[in-house]
């Protein structure tokens, strides 16, 4: 709680840097919107997952969401910028690809989904042309966090905020999270609040939407956060969170927050160590993580990680392979029974982009 304090305290004090920031984005948004700079349509149905702040607001699970929806009627695609990779430009998942090479989401997609094409590249303009020559089958392409990237016309924009720091209510960087303008919202066709409470009122849902204010024909959903049972991060073997269980969590993602409260929920006890955003764990990491497992005293024990961790750890297979390390897998649980109507405007969206591109 005291850091939380002293973070936010710190934060306050950067506030005159804010205003350059916003100005920036201002700027860059106003050349955009008055076409001084060009956006690049392409001849096939690109979907973007987005968010408007930095942070975690789910939009991996989000990818994965629209993977499983579409990859048995269409042939997928996923293009991401491979953050922090240690490679440059294009490159197109392969068998032996790795984390290090495309990035953790990218390896977390290819890893799920072998069957779909999965691209990185910074420059997605330049990317997709690659993309589509290497995979000319290619009938709709998922663009991982590019709601900023306004050199390409996507078709359909699904922009997500996090229910606990909706964009509305937050401000920009460094003193908020916020990376682009309020207004931007406006140029998303789905809005998707993410991790609210299973339990989520109308009355409350109803004042989200006055709040978040739509602008004609946007559709507004709601998720929570569904966590499935973890797996053995080598042998796959699934194993339940219990009561009884002491759990060591490894995470190095934004915003570990909602997974905290489920072990606060169901397990005995957890300890955590926590690492940056998109970390690369090293031998020393792996130590750190062995000597504080070592350290619980409990007989009924294990390692907790998330998927997008675990395809950033899977590289100590024989070091890690004897442990109890497990992975948990997360989703969109969309509330209000609105999955349907979700689904129906995505589908329809392709079906109706290919039709008017029909020669």
């Amino acid at each position: 709680m005291f850091s939380n304090y002293f973070l936010k305290s710190f934060r306050i004090l950067l506030l005159p840097f804010a205003l350059p920031y916003w100005i920036g984005i201002l700027i860059r948004n106003w050349f955009y919107d008055k076409k001084i700079l060009g956006s690049t349509s392409f001849g096939i149905p690109l979907i973007c997952i987005g968010n408007l702040s930095v942070g975690g607001t789910g939009k991996s699970p989000m990818v994965e969401n629209l993977v499983i929806l579409l990859k048995d009627t269409f042939k997928v695609a996923t293009l991401s910028r491979g953050y922090k990779r240690k490679t440059k430009g294009y490159a197109l998942a392969g068998e032996n690809s790795t984390a290090l090479e495309i990035g953790d989401e990218p390896m977390q997609f290819h890893i799920k989904f072998p069957e779909i094409a999965v691209a990185v590249g910074e420059k997605r303009v330049e990317a997709i042309p690659e993309l589509l020559h290497d995979r000319p089958e290619t009938d709709v392409i998922i663009l991982d966090d590019a709601f900023q990237h306004r050199s390409i016309k996507a078709g359909l924009n699904i922009l997500l905020t996090d229910f606990n720091n909706l964009f509305t209510r937050d401000f920009y960087l460094p003193t908020g999270d916020l990376r682009d303008q309020k207004s931007s919202y406006k140029r998303a066709e789905i809005i998707i609040v993410t991790k609210c409470n299973k339990n989520l009122t109308e009355v409350e849902r109803g004042n989200i939407i006055k709040e978040i204010n739509p602008t004609a024909g946007q559709n507004i959903f709601f998720t929570a956060i569904e966590y499935s049972r973890p797996y053995h991060i080598i042998t796959n073997k699934e194993k339940g969170v219990e009561s009884k269980l002491e759990v060591l969590l490894v995470s190095g993602i934004a915003n570990p927050r909602p997974l905290k409260k489920l072990l606060e929920e169901y397990s005995a006890s957890y300890q955590m160590l926590q690492y940056p955003d998109h970390h690369i764990f090293s031998f020393d990491d792996l130590e750190d993580i062995k000597k504080a497992f070592n350290e619980i005293k409990a007989k009924d024990k294990v390692i907790l990680t998330t998927e997008k961790d675990a395809v950033r750890l899977i590289k100590f297979t024989n070091e890690i392979k004897e442990l109890p390390f497990y992975v948990v897998p997360i989703r969109h649980q969309f509330l209000f029974g609105d999955k349907e109507k979700f689904d129906k405007l995505v589908v329809d969206f392709i079906n109706n982009f290919r039709q008017s591109h029909k020669k």
